[in-house]
């Protein structure tokens, strides 16, 4: 199936799913069990085979936390909306046997602090660079799915002495593009990207989703998934375990409210010198190829057929094969 790029931006994320039912699904109730029985981080962590731990770490004036595990060249994971470092639990364990694998909450996200501000993707980036600082290293692969996506494209702009290789999941960096979105899809066309609206709210949303922001999760993934099984009710409670409190949702937020920074700030960047791998759905592919030429000198655009939008999860197998090759 292909889509042209103004159908893709209508659409957005599940699109594909969308376009063939003829509208939006609806969710399944959230689990009766709730999420306040999820295990921490560090539980987690040690959970996945590669001697996983995690880890805090402050860095420009933000405590961050990620997971780290294996060994081998840093490669750095970021995660997305409405997700947290655990969206790459398929990957990180395959990963491990090749890199030292680094998942990392954003600022704002899961386990890291959630600031008043920051939250455009050029100081979210900063971020990141000052982490790999801290951690030692010189230069590091980097990738990221969604939000973290455009972070990751962020990190090879201004900081391409620290980027070796990056990769960009299913997500572009925001661009003149956004301002041309539609609110109103023409009939059959799916439906429109209504939680970049609705996400730079102010104060609305905290007061609707606190308490509640498993139902806002079982939406994006009826929407937005291949397969419903790929996401289990218990993986689905630990994102909103982290995105249930008001600064939880206030903090995520931030980063849909900085896109008008962030379209101002890609202005300025030069072209991305580090090779650049573009990991596309169905969905997202043709606007990957039409985009990532223009943004960066060695581009590769891979198409993973059979996915919608959060392909870490939907094509593990095939995620975790394409980074071996690319970073390798």
């Amino acid at each position: 199936m292909s889509l042209d790029r103004r159908k893709m931006m209508t659409l957005g994320a599940g699109s594909a799913a969308l376009a063939m039912a003829g509208g939006a699904v609806a969710a399944e109730p959230a689990s009766a069990t709730g999420h306040h029985g999820v295990p921490d981080d560090a539980a987690l962590a040690r959970s996945l085979p590669g001697g996983f731990r995690s880890h805090h770490a402050r860095v420009n004036g933000v405590r961050l936390h990620y997971v780290a595990g294996g060994s081998g060249a840093p490669l750095f994971l970021l995660p997305g909306w409405p997700q947290t470092w655990w969206s790459y639990r398929k990957v990180m364990p395959v990963l491990a046997r090749r890199f030292r694998v680094i998942a990392v909450d954003l600022r704002g996200q899961g386990s890291s602090e959630k600031p008043q501000g920051g939250y455009d993707k050029k100081t979210m980036a900063r971020d990141i660079r000052e982490l790999v600082r801290a951690l030692g290293y010189e230069r590091v692969n980097i990738a990221g799915h969604d939000i973290g996506s455009k972070v990751a494209f962020s990190f090879a702009a201004n900081h391409g002495d620290a980027t070796r290789k990056v990769a960009m999941l299913d997500a572009l960096h925001p661009d003149e593009s956004f301002y041309e979105l539609p609110l109103i899809p023409r009939p059959g066309a799916g439906f429109n990207l209504w939680w970049y609206a609705f996400n730079q709210v102010q104060g609305l949303p905290e007061e609707l989703i606190r308490g509640r922001s498993r139902h806002l999760i079982d939406w994006f993934f009826a929407n937005s998934l291949s397969d419903q099984s790929l996401v289990s009710d218990f993986d689905r409670n630990v994102y909103a375990r982290v995105y249930d409190t008001p600064d939880g949702i206030r903090a995520a937020n931030g980063w849909y409210r900085a896109f008008a920074q962030d379209i101002a700030d890609i202005k300025t960047y030069p072209k991305i010198t580090a090779p650049l791998l573009g990991l596309a759905s169905e969905v997202s592919y043709a606007q990957f190829r039409q985009t990532l030429p223009a943004l960066a000198t060695d581009v590769r655009v891979v198409k993973l057929d059979r996915t919608v939008h959060y392909l870490q999860e939907e094509a593990p197998d095939r995620v975790a094969g394409a980074f071996t090759e690319f970073f390798a």
